[in-house]
């Protein structure tokens, strides 16, 4: 029986992760659950999966929480209380599923602490990807990915980068994949959250819409598999069947195929290196279906080109491009900006930023503090 912390438990990875335990009780368990402030949803999971203890950002869900569960199960509460849970429970991993910059502390908390970590939350990369990694060596921990492209290259890898030549991830395209460019200036809320081929939450969506989503995942693949953005490429994919692709020096690609269901990804890397089988099913041959690319319009969707610069100019430049994007994106989706601003906010910032070549985790930290201020002051 293996023992997981899912942190982001009420949000869509965190849903989907507990999806694969309650189908699997034979083999995994939910030992301890952390949220935002979703007292509902995770009072509901604490009555199905019976954890050891939860964690809840916000002081006034943690007691509400507290109050509701009784001694059943251990409540903590904030940003310390949540490093404490994952330090203090036995675990076999920590899988984070938070949104955002606020995922990578716990990551490195989780390495540091001898616990390995089935990473969704791809900002922690992003943000400290040089300095996650290092820990993880350090510690003797391992980092298995639960973002579907992600998954698929550590899948089509197995261990062995030696004879890479160049990772080419797949993207959906989102929902404005033949949309213009005039298109796009007047794109709404609920347009840019109509996804095509995956339900990922609010915040995933929208980067996804604006191609940001597939230019974090190439920066988090540079440092994961340790492959310079100038051998990462992108491809559009729309059917969200294949899940990325390793090529090889002789000329040899390999991808991992599968229906698009985060569970999938999920359930693998909860049993790497093994496999079992999985109640949420593979695909139907009995029907067509097409595996069609073309290349990315970096003109109509200049998040893309945003994330391969960042990535090029290293240092804080990652962390900043991350930070703005986030309050950029919570701006468009409070609407107070357009669609097309998100692009040009989050570039002016991460250009005007105050630049750090070798920054420490608290450089990153105030970095991500201080666009975010940046971008609330311009709008």
């Amino acid at each position: 029986m293996k023992r997981f912390i899912i942190l982001g438990s009420t949000g869509s990875i965190g849903q989907s992760s507990l999806d694969v335990v309650g189908a699997n009780p034979g083999h995994f368990t939910a030992v301890g659950l952390a949220a935002g402030s979703s007292v509902d949803k995770m009072c509901e999971q604490v009555e199905r999966f019976r954890p050891e203890a939860v964690s809840m950002d916000r002081p006034e869900a943690a007691a509400e929480v507290r109050a509701r569960v009784g001694s059943m199960t251990k409540v903590y509460e904030g940003a310390e209380g949540l490093n404490e849970m994952i330090v203090s429970l036995e675990v076999d991993g920590v899988i984070n599923g938070l949104v955002g910059s606020a995922g990578m502390v716990p990551t490195l908390t989780a390495l540091e602490n001898g616990k390995d970590v089935l990473l969704a939350n791809k900002e922690t990369m992003v943000m400290a990807g040089s300095i996650v990694m290092e820990t993880m060596k350090k510690h003797g921990r391992r980092i298995v990915p639960i973002d579907s492209e992600m998954s698929a290259i550590y899948q089509c890898m197995n261990g062995d980068r030696s004879d890479v030549k160049r990772l080419i991830l797949t993207a959906s395209g989102g929902p404005f994949a033949d949309a213009t460019l005039e298109d796009l200036k007047h794109v709404t809320v609920e347009q840019a959250l109509n996804h095509p081929t995956w339900d990922m939450g609010t915040k995933n969506t929208i980067d996804s819409a604006t191609m940001m989503n597939k230019g974090l995942e190439v920066i988090e693949a540079s440092y994961l598999f340790g492959v310079p953005g100038d051998r990462i490429d992108v491809t559009i994919h729309r059917t969200s069947v294949s899940h990325s692709f390793v090529e090889y020096v002789d000329g040899s690609l390999l991808s991992q195929i599968s229906k698009p269901d985060m569970r999938l990804a999920i359930q693998y890397a909860m049993t790497d290196p093994k496999r079992l089988p999985s109640p949420f099913g593979g695909l139907d041959f009995t029907k067509p279906f097409s595996l069609t690319f073309e290349p990315p319009d970096f003109e109509r969707f200049p998040c893309l080109a945003l994330a391969y610069e960042a990535l090029a100019k290293g240092g804080t430049a990652t962390a900043a491009m991350n930070g703005a994007n986030e309050q950029a994106v919570e701006a468009f989706v409070d609407g107070k900006i357009p669609f097309m601003e998100i692009a040009e906010l989050t570039g002016k910032v991460v250009e005007e930023h105050n630049f750090i070549a070798e920054p420490s985790i608290e450089d990153l930290i105030a970095t991500d503090i201080d666009v975010k201020r940046q971008i609330i002051e311009i709008i």
